[in-house]
């Protein structure tokens, strides 16, 4: 006889209408949380990009097929890695493997393993996933759950670095090397996680918030991924555990992930308090992008199965940080107010176009400028003077942890200041073109900021040397119409920066009562990568945007290499820049080479025998002639290059006014290995000594104490 379980029907119904009030109050917490959090334009935006249909994939990716047939595979694994890789699973096999077919395909610069911690799956995992070549497979005998399958992972681990990693995430190009990259340029990294998005193509999270109630905020939910607000390092409350890189030694120092939380929620949250509480950061990297099925191992509903351990845990987690909770921000508080809650002070940087190291040394004079200005704990906005920026430059600067404020993303310069101008400690105008039209603009708007005047280089003085050089009575005007705009700025201006020593000493002795500092180039020091021997050849590095860079390489071709090739038709010449197309037909020839614009300038900085500087008119300091100190390679320059440089003929750079002695030069130098390593060496240290991070930090601590 068969028994059927008897149910009580009003049991049922008081029970699943109490279930149904419970749902309601959390989702009327939820939206109250989120109007006071968004407003009510976020808040309707928010519901409207939940419930909106979107595809089921982002068509520009090449995610992994969950119905693929299972064939054996190979993961690019290492014997001695670097990063260990922790999946955690129970059951969910389509997912594991198109996890760990995605790991397959992009692999990674680092050598590393892959560890999946088989926690009891009730499916045929364990016997498919021994066919995978270079797994490792661990099996716990019983059920763990998450935090228990991870901390077993951890302790078989061969890696200096964990990487926790969900097995219904896909990674894409970078997914590793990126988050390590964290823990070699962000001082005291602890942790870094990366930015994930849902396989629609929609962002998931960029990092979480933690409100002094102990709830969590996953910043960005259903934004779109490539918002610049998301494309930029910053330090977070915590990241979540779906993609999560730890130095290995501070995982075992604090324990782990805490047994209190299990089997899953809040454990990530926890271990970023932990680590924070050890002296280390929390770190959240956007250029390790992982996409993520959320809620397919523990679905979504807060009340039914393992999540319903969120809402216990939480209590746990504010009963263990109850005194650090203090600190963060109260609940409700504006979710991007909340973000920045740490307190750093806040600069907005303008300049005429969004900088691009490949493209001149102004711009990397800036970015590393900003990378100085948020060790020294500010936190840096950029927005160029049109708005402009490409995606790479977005990325490259996120790289430094700036935000890049521009179109469309990005409101005008006056609508903004409008709306955050009052938070702003101090603004950099550079150029006398951006600072001019906009000083006033932001002296009504950000009435508390610091106002520095960055003029690059002095351009008038540029001008009128150029209207000296071309005998250009109309320039003659224009350069003292310029000299008159820029010592008006310097007055108004709370303080200016000049990169050059003459610069400096000619400003302080016409106005000494406006406050100028020296901020030369910053440059890190390479390092002479090969010697004498094995070099060949000369390099001019300098696009034609930039005059002085034309006329030089005019000069070059036509009066000062037919010289040097006369003399020694071997001796290659490399025009490393931009030069129009059209243009280039008039600098070709035997033996010269037009390179272009490119990405790296390492080949040429370690392969060629002498780099070149023959400017005869400019103002400032000369990018060129510090890149290739900077790598120990020697340079011939003309006077006018070497101003401000520090730099001493015969001793540190050799020096040619005009065509017959600037060849002569090069010729002397290209055949004598005792001054080439002599004058190599004295360029690294000309370098270290007056162009380096550390001269530039002391200069921004002068103005922005």
């Amino acid at each position: 006889m068969t028994h059927y379980p008897i149910f009580n029907k009003d049991a049922v119904l008081t029970s699943t209408i109490s279930w149904r009030l419970k749902r309601l109050r959390y989702l009327l917490q939820r939206v109250r949380g989120s109007m006071a959090q968004r407003g009510l334009h976020g808040t309707v935006a928010r519901i409207t990009q939940e419930f909106r249909r979107h595809p089921t994939q982002d068509a520009t990716w090449q995610l992994e097929a969950l119905d693929t047939p299972f064939t054996p595979f190979a993961l690019p694994c290492s014997e001695t890695p670097h990063v260990s890789v922790i999946v955690p699973i129970h059951g969910k096999l389509p997912y594991t493997l198109a996890c760990l077919r995605s790991i397959a395909r992009h692999g990674a610069a680092a050598p590393f393993e892959v560890i999946v911690v088989d926690d009891a799956s009730p499916d045929d995992s364990a016997a498919t996933l021994t066919r995978i070549d270079g797994l490792r497979l661990l099996h716990n005998e019983r059920n763990l759950g998450f935090i228990g399958s991870c901390n077993a992972g951890a302790a078989a681990a061969r890696g200096g670095y964990l990487l926790f990693l969900n097995n219904d995430t896909q990674v894409t190009p970078g997914w590793l090397d990126r988050l390590l990259d964290c823990f070699a340029e962000e001082p005291d990294c602890g942790i870094a996680g990366s930015r994930l998005a849902y396989p629609d193509g929609r962002l998931q999270e960029a990092g979480g918030i933690v409100y002094a109630d102990g709830n969590a905020w996953n910043y960005g939910r259903f934004e779109q991924r490539d918002d610049p607000r998301i494309l930029y390092r910053r330090d977070v409350d915590y990241v979540s555990g779906a993609a999560l890189m730890i130095d290995a030694a501070l995982f075992r120092q604090i324990g782990g992930f805490d047994p209190r939380y299990a089997p899953a929620y809040c454990e990530d949250m926890d271990l970023a308090f932990a680590v924070r509480a050890a002296g280390r950061r929390v770190v959240y990297q956007p250029e390790s992008l992982v996409v993520h099925c959320e809620g397919i191992s523990s679905g979504l509903d807060p009340f039914v199965g393992v999540k319903q351990y969120q809402i216990a845990n939480r209590t746990t987690f504010v009963d263990k940080w109850q005194s650090v909770l203090q600190h963060q921000p109260a609940p409700r508080t504006p979710v991007e107010t909340a973000l920045h809650h740490a307190g750093r002070r806040r600069i907005l940087i303008m300049d005429a176009l969004t900088p691009d190291a490949a493209r001149d040394s102004g711009s990397l004079r800036l970015i590393n400028i900003m990378r100085l200005l948020r060790e020294l704990g500010w936190r840096v906005s950029f927005m160029a003077d049109n708005r402009n920026a490409s995606h790479e430059e977005v990325l490259q600067l996120g790289r430094v942890g700036v935000h890049v404020l521009c179109k469309p993303w990005s409101s005008t310069l006056a609508t903004w200041l409008r709306r955050e101008g009052a938070t702003l400690d101090a603004v950099m105008l550079c150029r006398h073109y951006v600072a001019a039209p906009n000083l006033d603009l932001v002296r009504r708007l950000a009435p508390r900021a610091i106002v520095l005047f960055d003029t690059v280089d002095l351009h008038f003085l540029r001008e009128r040397r150029a209207a000296g050089h071309t005998s250009n009575v109309i320039l003659a005007r224009q350069a003292e119409t310029s000299r008159q705009r820029e010592l008006a700025l310097i007055r108004a201006c709370d303080a200016s920066l000049v990169v050059s020593p003459v610069e400096l000493d000619m400003l302080r002795a016409e106005m000494p009562e406006a406050r100028v500092e020296l901020l030369s180039n910053v440059h890190a020091v390479h390092g002479c990568k090969a010697g004498f021997s094995d070099r060949s050849g000369l390099v001019f590095v300098g696009g034609f945007g930039h005059p002085p860079n034309e006329d030089a390489v005019r000069w070059l071709t036509g009066e000062i290499y037919p010289r040097v090739r006369a003399a020694r038709p071997d001796i290659a010449l490399h025009l490393v820049g931009d030069i129009p197309e059209t243009a280039r037909p008039q600098f070709a020839g035997e033996g010269v080479q037009i390179h272009g614009r490119v990405a790296d300038l390492d080949p040429w900085m370690a392969g060629c025998r002498i780099a070149l500087a023959p400017l005869r008119y400019g103002a400032g300091v000369k990018g060129k002639v510090n890149m290739a100190m900077s790598h120990g390679l020697p340079v011939v320059a003309t006077p006018m290059a070497a101003e401000g440089m520090y730099a001493v003929d015969s001793e540190t750079i050799l020096l040619g006014d005009d065509a017959e002695s600037f060849a002569a030069a090069i010729l002397r130098l290209y055949d004598d290995e005792s001054l080439w390593n002599r004058l190599s060496t004295a360029g690294l240290l000309n370098v270290q000594q007056h162009f380096s991070f550390e001269a530039a930090r002391k200069a921004l601590l002068r103005v922005l104490p």
